[in-house]
């Protein structure tokens, strides 16, 4: 659960990028290229723009409509919007009526001088939904990407929109959002080999995704190559042109960390940790957040309070994902006592408890058998309004089961699936057919097993077992004798399979 969080915690930003002014010399080909449009507007182009500008807001679409019932090729639409430039806004009012008056059958080319002015505008929202559309209308040719063809055009209109750099920023994000990672792989080489700066949230972005898509080994290798950090590609991307230093931050580092944790690489986590240290990166609240999952889960949990007293040394906020994260720990190795500890000083601390608190709590009690307890953080957590898991509910039926407190657990899982919305887990199904077989309440227990059946959950040999020694606890031989026929040709199902 404390891996789950601090997923969420990984924030991808950075201060705004400085323009680079390699971008004043850059064209896809690298080489002089004419304007994709006329620099003589005819009349009616001229007549568009004026009314565009000088009438109201009410009468223009009409004039423009009655004016050019034909419409626009997407070459007159660019050269409209460009006569447009400083006032973006506008630009997208046009583009949107031109679309919904079906006056043009806009191409790549007429998209890209709208996110131009949108991005110019800082019109962001704005110009990454055009981008998102525009890299998924049908490619004229299947050989190359779309994203990349449309790359070639953004760059290839860029001087003449008066365009940022912020504008490739946008499409390397749209693309890694639509799923074309290797698209926005393509287009990031590009750009760094140019020298070409990008900002640290895209490069983070990136690694983040590929780590996501094909593993935090593949995240890696990105991260090296986009920082300048194999030797082997920067020899080649200097011999190209020179290459623009980017430096990794915190946010970087906490991604790689969360991914190699999540794939259960942990020594990883701790050698990236002194990797950024060698950088003179300082951690934040979610890097030591994850060095101690990390530590928590090989149960080296003095070491984990150490980082803890850290973190208060060197003032780095402690967040309740700090204090959840050493809470489950010691909760998991069943010092719940020092897990009650942390959970008084996190309050002391002014720091506000979250489901995943009283959660490892209740699942630590359980673990301990204090199952009295164990209700007492769960109503807690209800009072709260809290929503449990459904694994919380299955640690509070075994505890109660184990205590032949059989009526309280069928209340809990009443509640559970009645007021949460829970779907009871099979464990949980399991604990009370054998509490009820145990208490002689076959009928119950049969109802039950019929409930947890209609949840998909086939009936597993300890259940089998726990019906046979419930009939003959009560002497019913037969029913034993017929479930015990069953279990054993269900059993000779399995293994056959």
């Amino acid at each position: 659960m404390a891996v789950v969080q601090i997923l969420k915690q990984i924030f991808f930003s950075s201060p705004k990028s400085r323009p680079n002014l390699h971008f004043l010399s850059f064209h896809y080909d690298f080489s002089t290229t004419s304007s994709p449009w006329s620099d003589q507007p005819n009349p009616p182009i001229s007549t568009v723009v004026s009314i565009l500008t000088h009438h109201r807001s009410k009468s223009r679409w009409g004039h423009i409509l009655s004016l050019c019932p034909s419409g626009f090729t997407p070459t007159q639409f660019s050269q409209i919007a460009l006569s447009l430039k400083n006032n973006p806004h506008l630009v997208l009012r046009f583009f949107v009526f031109t679309q919904r008056k079906s006056l043009c059958k806009h191409d790549l080319s007429s998209y890209a001088t709208v996110i131009h002015l949108l991005s110019r505008g800082r019109l962001t929202s704005q110009a990454q939904e055009l981008i998102r559309v525009a890299v998924r209308l049908p490619a004229n040719d299947l050989q190359t990407k779309q994203e990349l063809r449309f790359f070639e055009i953004l760059v290839k209109t860029y001087r003449e929109c008066g365009s940022a750099p912020y504008v490739f920023d946008l499409l390397i994000t749209c693309c890694l959002e639509v799923k074309r990672i290797d698209g926005a792989l393509g287009i990031v080489r590009m750009l760094l080999s140019r020298g070409i700066c990008l900002k640290i949230s895209t490069c983070n972005a990136l690694i983040w995704a590929v780590s996501r898509s094909q593993g935090v080994i593949s995240g890696y290798e990105i991260y090296r190559e986009v920082f300048g950090l194999d030797s082997e590609k920067i020899e080649m991307s200097i011999k190209n042109a020179k290459r623009v230093r980017i430096r990794p931050n915190v946010h970087t580092f906490n991604a790689l960390m969360a991914c190699f944790y999540r794939e259960g690489l942990f020594e990883r986590v701790e050698d990236t940790w002194i990797e950024m240290e060698s950088l003179r990166c300082e951690p934040n609240c979610s890097s030591y957040s994850v060095l101690m999952a990390v530590l928590c889960e090989e149960g080296k949990m003095r070491e984990a309070e150490k980082l803890l007293e850290e973190m208060r040394d060197k003032n780095v906020e402690r967040d309740v994902v700090a204090y959840n994260t050493i809470i489950g720990g010691f909760c998991k190795i069943g010092d719940i006592g020092r897990g009650e500890d942390f959970f008084r000083e996190m309050g002391l601390d002014g720091v506000e408890s979250s489901c995943s608190t009283f959660e490892y709590l209740v699942n630590g009690h359980c673990r301990v058998g204090d199952v009295d307890l164990a209700i007492s953080v769960y109503k807690d957590m209800i009072r709260k309004t809290f929503r449990p898991e459904s694994s919380t509910i299955e640690a509070l039926i075994g505890g109660l089961c184990d205590k032949r407190r059989i009526s309280e657990a069928m209340e809990i899982l009443r509640v559970g699936v009645e007021k949460f919305s829970l779907s009871p887990t099979k464990n949980s199904y399991m604990f009370l057919i054998k509490g009820l077989c145990e208490d002689g309440n076959m009928e119950e227990a049969l109802k039950v097993q019929a409930e947890m059946v209609g949840k998909g959950f086939e009936p597993s040999l300890e259940i089998y077992n726990a019906f046979i020694d419930g009939y003959m606890e009560q002497g019913n031989g037969e029913m034993a004798k017929i479930l015990r026929t069953e279990m054993l040709e269900t059993q000779k199902r399995e293994e056959d399979s």
